[in-house]
């Protein structure tokens, strides 16, 4: 099920945030995504099991290396990834979680029934974080065809 507006409102009020799935390739739908958030004032904290720096930020190894106060994680991993990521962080007591759009796996909305969680699901980071180029075209059109987040 896509999130509503308020559902997106309520991660997007955290500044910092975790993102697993950021890659060693600029290129990356990962790394773009880092980027474009750390343009915007977000205070990001790369997850990856082998990098220990990237576009200037430490990383931590895994979910469990998260210091407690971080509360807001991004989720851009394949969908055979995802599962075992989120119940990783909901154990851990992340209450923020945004899984990016088509990143759902097969048992994503039985963990998400499961849990206190806020977490979206259904949608771009991109396009609700001061998009530009192709997402600002790409949130416009959502805009313009109703399939904008609603209220």
């Amino acid at each position: 099920m896509k999130a509503n507006l308020q559902q997106i409102n309520a991660f997007l009020k955290h500044h910092q945030l975790a993102l697993i799935g950021v890659s060693r390739d600029p290129k990356k739908f990962g790394s773009q995504m880092m980027k474009h958030l750390l343009e915007r004032d977000f205070d990001v904290i790369p997850v990856h099991p082998e990098l220990i720096e990237i576009q200037g930020k430490s990383c931590v190894r895994d979910i469990d290396s998260l210091p407690d106060h971080v509360k807001a994680l991004v989720i851009a991993l394949p969908k055979d990834k995802t599962d075992a990521v989120l119940k990783q962080a909901l154990d851990k007591g992340i209450e923020q979680l945004w899984i990016q759009q088509f990143s759902d796996g097969p048992e994503t909305q039985k963990l998400i029934n499961s849990s206190k969680a806020n977490v979206v699901t259904g949608r771009c980071v991109f396009m609700y974080t001061d998009p530009t180029g192709f997402h600002k075209l790409h949130e416009r059109l959502n805009k313009l065809f109703g399939a904008y987040a609603k209220a």
